[in-house]
Protein backbone atom coordinates (compact mmCIF):
# COMPACT_ATOMS: atom_id res chain seq x y z
CA UNK A 1 0.00 0.00 0.00
CA UNK A 2 1.31 3.44 -0.93
CA UNK A 3 1.11 5.92 1.91
CA UNK A 4 -0.80 9.04 0.78
CA UNK A 5 1.89 11.52 1.75
CA UNK A 6 -0.18 14.31 0.24
CA UNK A 7 -2.85 13.74 2.92
CA UNK A 8 -0.28 13.76 5.72
CA UNK A 9 1.36 16.88 4.32
CA UNK A 10 -1.99 18.66 3.98
CA UNK A 11 -2.94 17.70 7.54
CA UNK A 12 0.33 19.00 8.95
CA UNK A 13 0.19 22.24 6.96
CA UNK A 14 -3.45 23.05 7.70
CA UNK A 15 -3.33 22.10 11.38
CA UNK A 16 -0.14 24.11 11.93
CA UNK A 17 -1.63 27.09 10.11
CA UNK A 18 -4.76 26.69 12.24
CA UNK A 19 -2.68 26.74 15.40
CA UNK A 20 -0.86 29.89 14.31
CA UNK A 21 -4.11 31.71 13.56
CA UNK A 22 -5.65 30.47 16.81
CA UNK A 23 -2.70 31.74 18.86
CA UNK A 24 -3.01 35.20 17.32
CA UNK A 25 -6.78 35.45 17.72
CA UNK A 26 -7.51 33.41 20.83
CA UNK A 27 -4.79 34.67 23.18
CA UNK A 28 -6.16 38.23 23.40
CA UNK A 29 -9.73 36.88 23.46
CA UNK A 30 -8.92 34.61 26.41
CA UNK A 31 -7.29 37.52 28.27
CA UNK A 32 -10.29 39.74 27.55
CA UNK A 33 -12.70 37.13 28.92
CA UNK A 34 -10.52 36.54 31.98
CA UNK A 35 -9.82 40.14 32.95
CA UNK A 36 -12.65 42.41 31.76
CA UNK A 37 -16.40 42.77 32.09
CA UNK A 38 -18.29 43.97 29.04
CA UNK A 39 -21.72 43.85 27.51
CA UNK A 40 -22.39 40.50 25.89
CA UNK A 41 -19.58 38.68 27.71
CA UNK A 42 -21.82 35.72 28.56
CA UNK A 43 -22.88 35.45 24.94
CA UNK A 44 -19.25 35.42 23.77
CA UNK A 45 -18.42 32.85 26.45
CA UNK A 46 -21.26 30.64 25.24
CA UNK A 47 -20.25 31.00 21.60
CA UNK A 48 -16.71 29.92 22.49
CA UNK A 49 -18.02 26.75 24.13
CA UNK A 50 -20.54 25.95 21.39
CA UNK A 51 -18.16 24.28 18.89
CA UNK A 52 -16.90 21.98 21.68
CA UNK A 53 -20.36 20.47 22.26
CA UNK A 54 -21.72 20.50 18.72
CA UNK A 55 -21.68 17.17 16.86
CA UNK A 56 -19.20 17.39 13.95
CA UNK A 57 -21.95 16.94 11.38
CA UNK A 58 -23.90 19.87 12.84
CA UNK A 59 -20.77 22.02 12.71
CA UNK A 60 -20.26 20.91 9.12
CA UNK A 61 -23.79 21.99 8.20
CA UNK A 62 -23.55 25.28 10.11
CA UNK A 63 -20.48 26.45 8.19
CA UNK A 64 -22.04 26.19 4.70
CA UNK A 65 -25.16 27.90 6.02
CA UNK A 66 -23.00 30.81 7.13
CA UNK A 67 -20.20 30.88 4.54
CA UNK A 68 -21.46 28.83 1.58
CA UNK A 69 -22.31 30.45 -1.76
CA UNK A 70 -25.98 30.45 -0.77
CA UNK A 71 -25.27 31.07 2.90
CA UNK A 72 -25.86 34.13 5.03
CA UNK A 73 -22.49 35.65 4.07
CA UNK A 74 -22.32 34.02 0.66
CA UNK A 75 -23.11 37.10 -1.42
CA UNK A 76 -20.58 39.45 0.26
CA UNK A 77 -17.88 36.79 0.07
CA UNK A 78 -18.69 36.03 -3.57
CA UNK A 79 -18.59 39.75 -4.40
CA UNK A 80 -15.13 39.91 -2.86
CA UNK A 81 -14.04 36.91 -4.91
CA UNK A 82 -13.74 34.67 -1.86
CA UNK A 83 -14.92 31.07 -2.08
CA UNK A 84 -14.53 28.87 0.96
CA UNK A 85 -16.56 25.72 0.40
CA UNK A 86 -14.64 22.72 -0.99
CA UNK A 87 -11.26 24.45 -0.86
CA UNK A 88 -8.14 24.07 1.26
CA UNK A 89 -9.15 27.31 2.97
CA UNK A 90 -12.36 25.58 4.04
CA UNK A 91 -10.26 22.90 5.75
CA UNK A 92 -8.48 25.56 7.80
CA UNK A 93 -11.76 27.33 8.57
CA UNK A 94 -13.29 24.12 9.89
CA UNK A 95 -10.23 23.33 11.97
CA UNK A 96 -10.23 26.79 13.53
CA UNK A 97 -13.92 26.51 14.32
CA UNK A 98 -13.62 23.19 16.15
CA UNK A 99 -10.18 23.55 17.76
CA UNK A 100 -9.75 27.19 18.80
CA UNK A 101 -12.11 26.89 21.81
CA UNK A 102 -9.69 24.45 23.47
CA UNK A 103 -6.96 27.09 23.40
CA UNK A 104 -9.31 29.82 24.63
CA UNK A 105 -10.52 27.74 27.57
CA UNK A 106 -7.02 26.69 28.61
CA UNK A 107 -5.64 30.22 28.49
CA UNK A 108 -8.67 31.83 30.11
CA UNK A 109 -8.41 29.57 33.17
CA UNK A 110 -4.69 30.30 33.43
CA UNK A 111 -5.09 34.08 33.11
CA UNK A 112 -7.74 33.99 35.83
CA UNK A 113 -5.29 32.18 38.09
CA UNK A 114 -2.58 34.82 37.64
CA UNK A 115 -2.61 37.26 40.57
CA UNK A 116 -3.49 40.73 39.30
CA UNK A 117 -1.06 42.20 41.83
CA UNK A 118 1.81 41.47 39.45
CA UNK A 119 0.11 43.42 36.68
CA UNK A 120 -0.75 46.30 39.03
CA UNK A 121 2.84 46.58 40.24
CA UNK A 122 4.05 46.57 36.65
CA UNK A 123 1.62 49.39 35.83
CA UNK A 124 2.84 51.49 38.76
CA UNK A 125 6.39 51.14 37.42
CA UNK A 126 5.29 52.71 34.16
CA UNK A 127 5.35 49.54 32.05
CA UNK A 128 2.88 49.59 29.17
CA UNK A 129 -0.13 47.23 29.31
CA UNK A 130 1.08 45.36 26.22
CA UNK A 131 4.54 44.79 27.65
CA UNK A 132 3.02 43.79 31.00
CA UNK A 133 0.87 41.25 29.23
CA UNK A 134 3.82 39.87 27.26
CA UNK A 135 6.37 39.84 30.09
CA UNK A 136 4.15 38.82 33.02
CA UNK A 137 0.66 37.51 32.24
CA UNK A 138 1.60 35.41 29.22
CA UNK A 139 4.87 34.19 30.73
CA UNK A 140 3.12 32.98 33.90
CA UNK A 141 0.55 31.25 31.70
CA UNK A 142 3.15 29.46 29.57
CA UNK A 143 2.26 25.91 30.71
CA UNK A 144 -1.41 26.53 29.85
CA UNK A 145 -0.36 28.09 26.55
CA UNK A 146 1.65 25.01 25.61
CA UNK A 147 -1.06 22.65 26.81
CA UNK A 148 -3.82 24.55 25.04
CA UNK A 149 -1.74 24.76 21.89
CA UNK A 150 -1.22 21.02 21.71
CA UNK A 151 -4.93 20.39 22.34
CA UNK A 152 -5.80 22.84 19.59
CA UNK A 153 -3.27 21.29 17.21
CA UNK A 154 -4.41 17.75 17.93
CA UNK A 155 -8.09 18.60 17.52
CA UNK A 156 -7.35 20.25 14.20
CA UNK A 157 -5.26 17.29 13.08
CA UNK A 158 -8.01 14.79 13.91
CA UNK A 159 -10.98 16.73 12.49
CA UNK A 160 -13.17 14.63 10.18
CA UNK A 161 -16.94 15.14 10.08
CA UNK A 162 -17.23 18.89 9.57
CA UNK A 163 -14.34 18.85 7.09
CA UNK A 164 -16.06 16.19 5.00
CA UNK A 165 -19.26 18.25 4.76
CA UNK A 166 -17.84 21.74 4.25
CA UNK A 167 -14.56 21.04 2.43
CA UNK A 168 -15.23 17.69 0.80
CA UNK A 169 -12.83 14.82 0.25
CA UNK A 170 -10.71 15.76 -2.75
CA UNK A 171 -7.25 14.25 -3.10
CA UNK A 172 -4.47 16.79 -2.94
CA UNK A 173 -6.84 19.63 -2.05
CA UNK A 174 -9.01 18.85 0.94
CA UNK A 175 -8.29 15.22 1.81
CA UNK A 176 -6.58 15.24 5.22
CA UNK A 177 -5.30 12.13 7.00
CA UNK A 178 -8.60 11.37 8.80
CA UNK A 179 -10.38 11.56 5.45
CA UNK A 180 -7.70 9.39 3.85
CA UNK A 181 -8.28 6.82 6.60
CA UNK A 182 -12.01 6.88 5.90
CA UNK A 183 -11.39 6.53 2.17
CA UNK A 184 -9.01 3.60 2.70
CA UNK A 185 -11.54 1.87 4.94
CA UNK A 186 -14.24 2.18 2.28
CA UNK A 187 -11.95 1.05 -0.56
CA UNK A 188 -10.55 -2.35 -1.47
CA UNK A 189 -7.79 -1.86 1.08
CA UNK A 190 -10.43 -2.09 3.79
CA UNK A 191 -9.44 -2.35 7.43
CA UNK A 192 -5.75 -3.06 6.78
CA UNK A 193 -5.30 0.17 4.84
CA UNK A 194 -7.17 2.19 7.45
CA UNK A 195 -5.06 0.67 10.24
CA UNK A 196 -1.80 1.52 8.43
CA UNK A 197 -2.80 5.16 8.02
CA UNK A 198 -4.08 5.30 11.59
CA UNK A 199 -0.70 4.12 12.87
CA UNK A 200 1.01 6.93 10.95
CA UNK A 201 -1.35 9.52 12.41
CA UNK A 202 -0.90 8.03 15.88
CA UNK A 203 2.88 8.25 15.52
CA UNK A 204 2.66 11.92 14.58
CA UNK A 205 0.40 12.61 17.57
CA UNK A 206 2.76 10.76 19.90
CA UNK A 207 5.73 12.72 18.60
CA UNK A 208 3.90 15.96 19.30
CA UNK A 209 3.24 14.95 22.91
CA UNK A 210 6.91 14.07 23.39
CA UNK A 211 7.93 17.48 22.02
CA UNK A 212 5.52 19.14 24.46
CA UNK A 213 7.01 17.32 27.45
CA UNK A 214 10.53 18.28 26.36
CA UNK A 215 9.46 21.91 25.97
CA UNK A 216 7.95 21.94 29.46
CA UNK A 217 11.02 20.33 31.00
CA UNK A 218 13.43 22.71 29.27
CA UNK A 219 11.39 25.68 30.47
CA UNK A 220 11.71 24.50 34.05
CA UNK A 221 8.04 23.57 34.26
CA UNK A 222 8.23 19.85 33.74
CA UNK A 223 6.23 19.17 36.90
CA UNK A 224 3.37 21.42 35.86
CA UNK A 225 0.49 19.74 34.10
CA UNK A 226 -1.00 21.74 31.23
Amino acid sequence: MLVPLYALRLSLITSTLTLGIALVLCTPLAYLLARYRFLGKRIVDTLVDLPMVLPPTVAGVALPVAFGRRGLLGDPLDAAGIRLAFTTTAVVAVQIFVSAPFLVRSLKASFEAVDTVYEQVSATLGVSPLRTFWRISLRLSRPALLGGAVLCWMRALSELGATLIFAGNFEGRTQTMPLAILTAFESQQGLSGAIALSVILLAVAGLLLIVLRIALRNSGMGNIRP
